[in-house]
């Protein structure tokens, strides 16, 4: 298939509108990327013409809408080559992925003495629910560090990893430099230890492939916002072995099998005890709109469009004064920068006066900002609906700011 830039544009509403006075260039899809009308569409005609609990009824319209939500669960797992659909798991989000595994599995599986390996360029959502876990089970949390090209430095894993290591959870794509990590080499050493391993996927999957059975992971996490989808909806997937040992994180309806006052409660096989009380159905049906789409394009012509359109940007942006960018020269999705002594927001301010929409601040990133000595950043995020005109536009802002400035 080629890519008619044009004809993914035109299915974006939101991209036709002006700001400022000028046409927006929405370049801040790595925080939430905007939806093409049939995601749009997928939802409202649910919710017009569909709605009903799921789960819980035997009418005509509570079946289908179980129907409809089990064959998303269906096409995810297809999505990331997951083994069954019993491997994927509905959550709000990445966030709320990490935390069930954090601590549904971590709760049960450590102990005082244990250590946890996360890297030093984790968003927060990977740093934070570990952090809570080790704490309460008196387990350590050791970190990757970066090096100066803004990769990890994998040398020293060996010496991270011990008899007492339990998990190592890290990112495949970094939410700020973009670094692709290695994730199938750095799984297969967590293997080879017995350590378990989860993959913080929310910046990879609309950029790539994922084959979970191919990368060797225990857990893989993303979040349909990022992928077109609607907010709200995430997946976890879980290898079945991992998640028949693990308790419920939370408790309430659908995720039982029998409940009793003397008897106590019995709970649902997985993913199922996972997914407690009603749930997003209408995002679910979204997300499936998405994926569908995705798949559709083809994620080989994503991927090549999106990796010639970061190299144009890049050579554009080689030519801002006093522009720093972070990060290596192969990356994915995003480039985060800093115009001289200028503070990111004011950065972003100025931009957003010419239509322009980036991400300031630290981007929940806040060891990775501490690693470079500053308090914020600027981020620009490049999905396959943005063009080389918006790349032009980006660096002619900065350049205007600059003689602006000073």
């Amino acid at each position: 298939m080629s890519f008619d830039l044009t004809r993914v544009r035109a299915q974006f509403p939101v991209l036709a509108r002006e700001v400022n006075g000028q046409p927006l260039a929405y370049l801040d899809s790595a925080a939430s990327a905007q939806k093409p009308q049939a995601v749009i569409d997928a939802e409202s005609h649910f919710y017009q013409h569909g709605y009903a609990a799921v789960h819980r009824g035997i009418h005509t319209l509570s079946a289908e809408a179980t129907t409809d939500m089990e064959n998303v669960r269906t096409q995810a797992a297809r999505f990331l080559n997951a083994a069954s659909p019993e491997e994927i798991v509905f959550v709000k989000g990445t966030t709320e992925a990490i935390n069930l595994v954090a601590n549904s599995w971590g709760g049960r599986q450590l102990q005082a003495g244990d250590n946890i390996i996360i890297t030093e360029m984790e968003h927060h959502a990977n740093i934070v629910p570990w952090q809570m876990v080790a704490e309460r089970t008196g387990a350590e949390v050791r970190f990757i560090p970066l090096t100066e090209t803004g990769e990890l430095d994998l040398s020293v894993l060996p010496q991270l990893i011990d008899s007492r290591t339990r998990m190592l959870a890290l990112t495949q794509v970094s939410n700020v430099l973009g670094t692709i990590n290695p994730v199938k080499e750095i799984i297969a050493q967590a293997k080879a230890a017995g350590v378990a391993t989860l993959i913080d996927g929310a910046q990879a999957v609309m950029h790539e492939k994922v084959d979970v059975q191919d990368l060797g992971c225990d857990f893989y996490a993303f979040s349909g916002h990022k992928i077109y989808g609607p907010s709200g909806i995430g997946i976890l997937y879980g290898r079945k072995e991992m998640l028949d040992q693990m308790p419920p994180w939370e408790g309430g309806g659908s995720m039982i099998a029998t409940v009793s006052l003397t008897e106590g409660t019995t709970y649902a096989a997985a993913p199922w005890r996972f997914e407690a009380g009603s749930p997003n159905t209408g995002s679910i049906i979204g997300l499936g709109a998405a994926l569908s789409w995705v798949s559709e394009l083809g994620l080989d012509v994503i991927h090549e469009r999106e990796q010639s359109l970061m190299r144009y940007t890049l050579d554009k942006l080689a030519s801002v004064p006093d522009l720093v960018i972070y990060g290596p020269k192969q990356r994915a999705g995003v480039i985060a920068f800093n115009l001289g002594k200028h503070h990111a927001y004011d950065v972003g301010s100025f931009l957003d006066q010419y239509g322009i929409a980036i991400r300031t601040g630290n981007h929940c990133a806040m060891p990775l900002m501490n690693h470079y000595g500053v308090p914020a950043m600027c981020r620009a995020s490049f999905v396959l609906y943005n063009s080389e005109e918006e790349a032009d536009r980006l660096a002619a802002g900065l350049t205007r700011i600059h003689r602006l400035l000073g």
